[in-house]
């Protein structure tokens, strides 16, 4: 009973936080600045602390100077959207289907999310837009595997999500992990791994019941930002397996954090 209550109230919190600030937001999509960038990720880590989401970050997110970042991801979760939201500064690119999605395809709207079909037809169309985001100096989240995994592996990337990495201007890529690693402040075994991933034919309100009674740790790794001088398919295999190496350290509890450079 007592998780039943916490699971409710944290709903209740994080719908009067999205309809306290989902208005500013949309006021400030109509204007110029950087307010619209920086306003989601206020939140989203607000999301993430009404319902009990701790973030462990190692490492940076980059900074590409005058150009662009494409941030490229694994993805297990729904809960992914609200951890690497609050973390980076960045448009979301998200399948189609999610702009159809009561609600969240007004809260996604808001965070200037890009939608893609995937489909021929719209391919031409849906690059430019992708590509039009970038000479604005957007900043872009990008999930390759195409769909959640199980959360116990990082499923094959698929070389043409890359296919941005080839426009005329060219963005720094930053693999980014994302790992949840505890539940009620205990480490995460393979048993209760299935809480948290959102997969298959999971609905979403049903997912909730189970992961809105604890609460998580979500580690997110930075890893090193890299030149899209390879060929794409070069490309997506090498953060592939990056990403990969690491979300099996964080799954094993056996990651290190890099040691701070003396200065």
């Amino acid at each position: 009973m007592t998780g039943r209550l916490r699971m409710g109230a944290r709903l209740i919190a994080v719908l009067g936080w999205t309809l306290l600030l989902l208005p500013v937001q949309f006021a400030l999509i109509r204007r110029r600045g950087t307010a619209k960038q920086r306003l989601p990720m206020l939140y989203w880590s607000g999301c993430a602390r009404l319902l009990g989401v701790r973030l462990r970050v190692v490492g940076t997110p980059a900074s590409g100077g005058e150009r662009p970042v494409l941030f490229v991801a694994n993805h297990s979760s729904w809960l992914d959207i609200i951890v690497l939201g609050a973390v980076l500064p960045g448009c979301f690119i998200a399948k189609g289907d999610v702009a159809t999605w009561p609600l969240v395809k007004t809260i996604a709207r808001a965070g200037r999310t890009v939608f893609i079909s995937r489909s021929r037809t719209g391919a031409a169309r849906e690059r430019d837009e992708l590509a039009e985001r970038l000479a604005a100096g957007d900043n872009l989240i990008l999930f390759p595997e195409g769909t959640t995994s199980d959360g116990a592996r990082v499923l094959p990337f698929r070389s043409s999500f890359l296919a941005l990495a080839d426009s005329a201007i060219k963005p720094l890529i930053q693999p980014v992990t994302i790992v949840y690693d505890q539940m009620d402040a205990l480490p995460i075994c393979r048993r209760n791994r299935p809480l948290i991933a959102w997969y298959g034919d999971m609905d979403l309100a049903s997912h909730y019941l189970r992961l809105g009674q604890h609460g998580w740790r979500a580690s997110i790794v930075f890893g090193q930002p890299v030149e899209a001088t390879a060929g794409r398919k070069a490309l997506s295999a090498a953060l592939e397996s990056g990403i990969a190496t690491d979300a099996a350290a964080l799954r094993q509890h056996r990651f290190t954090e890099p040691s701070p450079k003396k200065s």
